[in-house]
């Protein structure tokens, strides 16, 4: 996994970044709580995917994320309430 909410608090997820550092295009994944987000999502060479999304994460889910190469970056922010 990428980020697991810590105990007693909730996580406020508000933007996705995806960088791909690679020549060729890539193909990402990207699951809250294990539910897919994005499936098999291309994004091509030495670009960024930005995304504004507002959910929330209860304590210990997770958001996991994959691409089929190296060379991809994920950046999550949002906020942590406790």
């Amino acid at each position: 996994s990428l980020y697991t909410v810590p105990a007693s608090t909730t996580t406020v997820l508000s933007n996705i970044s995806i960088c791909n550092t690679t020549s060729g295009t890539v193909y990402f994944y990207i699951l809250l709580n294990g539910v897919e987000l994005f499936s098999n999502t291309a994004t091509e060479a030495y670009s960024t995917t930005v995304v504004d999304i507002k959910q929330a994460l209860a304590t210990t889910q997770i958001i996991a994320g994959y691409a089929n190469a190296a060379g991809v970056k994920y950046h999550f922010s949002g906020a942590e309430i406790s």
